[in-house]
């Protein structure tokens, strides 16, 4: 008897002196995969958005890129920085020569020639 009582106190102890199991996520981004506690991640993400959108350089090259690329660039020629924009040159699907003019800040797409 006093053993069966000795094991139901240990047991009950060890359930609630049991410390909680703290969740992670896991993110995948362009830095990669790594692991997030899963306390503020929301809030996180919407920092790095914020953050993105205010950094001085604006748009990266890579950004541009992938941009160009959804306004029908196929084969990148040369990227070309200037203050206020990006010019992506290249080659579009049929072969033709194609130009796309991007702003460096918000993202924009000025002309597609």
């Amino acid at each position: 008897m006093t053993s069966k009582l000795t094991s139901a106190l240990a047991l009950a102890l060890s359930l609630g002196l049991a410390a909680p199991a703290y969740a992670q996520s896991i993110e995948i981004g362009r830095d990669g995969i790594r692991l997030v506690p899963n306390q503020d991640v929301r809030e996180e993400r919407i920092d790095r958005r914020d953050e993105r959108a205010i950094r001085a350089d604006g748009l990266s090259e890579r950004e541009a890129v992938r941009i160009a690329r959804s306004q029908g660039v196929r084969e990148v020629d040369a990227i070309t920085k200037t203050r206020r924009a990006y010019r992506i040159a290249g080659i579009d699907r049929r072969g033709d020569d194609i130009r796309v003019d991007i702003d460096r800040r918000s993202g924009e797409v000025l002309s597609v020639r």
